[in-house]
């Protein structure tokens, strides 16, 4: 007959709880990670793609969103998907090309005739070989991608037309495509972290900046200078990009299901956007009390159209043609 000790029994209840704790030891927890505020829609939407995520892997997955720049800088962040310290970010396109060159051609100045052109391009063969070229270049993992707007600048002074510009010291983000547009009219291009733009403004360390509307509106811009400026000049995107480390870790399924989910989102954000664009003209006169000048585009687009091809263009002329060939 086999006895059992208060040690044996105890040693059994052990196991027993290490057994039943195996299904949470297995989950993995992810850190999604952006710069954004958290009342703007691609915050929002993060959210419900966390919470689609653990529902849709049966909780084997669960992702925390980390806001207004938690875990660092956009450079941080790009970063941290190859040092481990994100396991998934939203990122623009020029800072995601310094990994892969050739996406910058997505955020060059007056690169898209419209809206439609845009969404052409995200939904063509083109743009899934240049984000393919990327995920073989540094091993993470592009999956979506959300409109940001289109990209206007704000000023203590109207700007109609491109020598309005001489001389003014213009926040950028920290990616060497967006000196373009600043050069390209002869300002003076200044490199900024997001979250530092506010008080640059605020102390003159910078005269002017440029954001879609309503990026202008969710960071307060619009209190440190009065012209909202439509210069429309640049067509924005975020990609959604998953660290390689997560990704390859993904049974196909899983991958299926984290593509559909972002992509998702990413289209109810593009489309909170776009809606949020259309009233924003009107709101920064109205509500905001600020003045809004239609700048006339065209010179800009002249000025700047010609450096598409020129020495800081980062894609070739295949590339280009194949990008204004598309309807």
């Amino acid at each position: 007959m086999k006895r059992f000790t208060l040690s044996g029994i105890a040693v059994a209840f052990a196991t027993m709880a290490a057994l039943g704790a195996a299904p949470a030891s297995a989950q993995t927890k992810l850190k999604f990670a952006h710069v954004y505020e958290t009342s703007e829609p691609y915050h929002k939407w993060a959210l419900w793609a966390a919470d689609e995520v653990k529902k849709r892997t049966a909780g084997r997955y669960e992702m925390q969103v980390f806001p207004a720049s938690s875990l660092g800088k956009e450079t941080d962040i790009n970063q941290g998907l190859t040092l481990g310290t994100v396991d998934v970010i939203y990122t623009g396109q020029l800072f995601a090309a310094r990994t892969h060159p050739p996406l910058a051609i997505g955020g060059a100045p007056f690169m898209f005739r419209d809206f439609n052109h845009w969404k052409a391009y995200v939904n063509s063969p083109l743009y899934a070989d240049l984000a393919d070229g990327y995920f073989k270049k540094g091993g993470n993992k592009p999956i979506a991608v959300t409109y940001y707007g289109v990209r206007h600048m704000t000023a203590n002074k109207a700007i109609n037309k491109p020598e309005d510009m001489k001389g003014l010291k213009v926040r950028v983000p920290d990616a060497p495509l967006y000196t373009m547009f600043p050069r390209g009219v002869s300002a003076n291009p200044t490199p900024i972290a997001f979250a530092e733009v506010y008080l640059a403004l605020q102390n003159g360390t910078v005269d002017a900046q440029e954001n879609p509307l309503p990026t202008i509106e969710a960071k307060k811009f619009y209190e440190v200078q009065s012209h909202i400026n439509l210069t429309g000049h640049i067509t924005e995107m975020l990609m959604t990009i998953v660290a390689g480390g997560v990704w390859n870790k993904l049974s196909d399924a899983d991958k299926k299901s984290f593509e559909a989910i972002f992509k998702e989102a990413g289209a109810k954000a593009t489309d909170e956007i776009v809606t949020s664009e259309n009233k924003l003209v009107e709101e920064f006169v109205t509500k905001y009390k600020k003045t809004v000048v239609k700048t006339d585009r065209k010179p800009f687009q002249a000025a700047l159209t010609k450096l598409h091809l020129g020495p800081d263009a980062t894609w070739d002329k295949a590339t280009y043609d194949k990008l204004q060939a598309l309807k």
